[in-house]
């Protein structure tokens, strides 16, 4: 069973000593030493990375084909040179072609981790940190198909095949710690309803599951709050598994009832790591939700396979069904 960490047992942290520490730390295989920097700060926090986010890009600057740096922003760069070429496109193109600049650009992702701070569902802090690397990807101006406007130059619809090389060390940047019971705490108060999220924690904290593991070593959140249209504040959450590659497979439950399909849901549960796993898995939308039908009337024919507990969740989930 998994010692859980007391409520109220971790100390608070900081996010300018974060965004700090996150800097600070070099890249290494498989985001090892950003790890232990953040455990070495905080040893009382059972410091873990949770996923990684998918791949993402974004526009960089402008640099000589030595590295040589010319300019952080090629956007705000183009703009202000084509202006100091008397706003003529021909000059722009010129000097461009002359210094055979190069146009860089951003690899990110994102980094989840975690850390436990007490018994339930919801006491985890979550911090995201960016995993940046810019590269040269393509020549400024591509001769045999050139721009015909800035705005062309600085973003073409298919730039000309290069062999892209590394600008600098790859680094880290801090974006956001949330402290989750916090975060839920303010985000129930602006619901009327319970939120399916907050259903899901709840479900987990009164199952099994609660029982032998912890919910952030298996699951995480993709968070986001901003201000609408009228200046009120706008939050959501979103459940996301954690686990990313070798996921657990139900075998065929059609038409499966009693032993064979107790056994199928166990040889599932252990692959996931912990009881009750087809259930969550069901209700993200991972697996299909007749399976909980068919248990449900497995327990309605005195088949008792699964924990009071256990049940008791399948059962309100069968009154009121719900998808996160």
């Amino acid at each position: 069973m998994t010692n859980k960490t007391r409520a109220g047992s971790a100390p608070a942290m900081d996010g300018h000593r974060l965004a700090r520490l996150c800097r600070d730390a070099s890249t290494s295989p498989h985001d090892q030493n950003l790890i232990q920097r953040l455990q070495a700060a905080y040893p009382e926090l059972p410091i873990k990375l949770a996923r990684r986010g998918h791949a993402w890009y974004r526009l960089g600057g402008v640099i000589r084909p030595d590295g040589q740096r010319i300019a952080a922003e090629l956007n705000e760069w183009a703009e202000r040179t084509y202006i100091g070429c008397g706003q003529n496109f021909n000059t722009l193109m010129e000097l461009c072609e002359t210094q055979r600049y190069l146009a860089t650009r951003h690899k990110g992702m994102t980094l989840y981790l975690v850390a436990q701070t007490g018994p339930a569902a919801e006491d985890f802090v979550q911090i995201e940190v960016d995993r940046t690397q810019e590269y040269a990807y393509r020549a400024l101006v591509d001769e045999e198909h050139p721009p015909e406007d800035v705005e062309e130059l600085v973003d073409p619809v298919a730039p000309m095949p290069f062999e892209s090389f590394s600008v600098g060390e790859a680094r880290y940047a801090y974006r956001r710690k949330t402290d989750v019971r916090v975060f839920m705490e303010e985000f129930d108060r602006h619901r009327a309803d319970t939120h399916p999220v907050r259903r899901f924690m709840h479900d987990w904290n009164r199952s099994s599951a609660d029982l032998k593991q912890v919910f952030c070593d298996y699951w995480s959140l993709r968070l986001s709050q901003h201000l609408g249209r009228h200046g009120e504040r706008l939050m959501n959450v979103e459940i996301v598994l954690n686990r990313q590659k070798d996921l657990p497979v139900l075998e065929d439950t059609l038409g499966k009832k009693g032993k064979a399909l107790a056994s199928r849901l166990s040889r599932f549960d252990s692959q996931a790591g912990y009881p009750m796993a087809w259930y969550f898995y069901m209700v993200k939308g991972l697996v299909t939700s007749l399976v909980g039908l068919d248990v449900q009337r497995d327990l309605e024919k005195d088949y008792g396979y699964l924990a009071d507990r256990d049940a008791a969740v399948l059962l309100d989930w069968i009154n009121e069904p719900y998808q996160v």
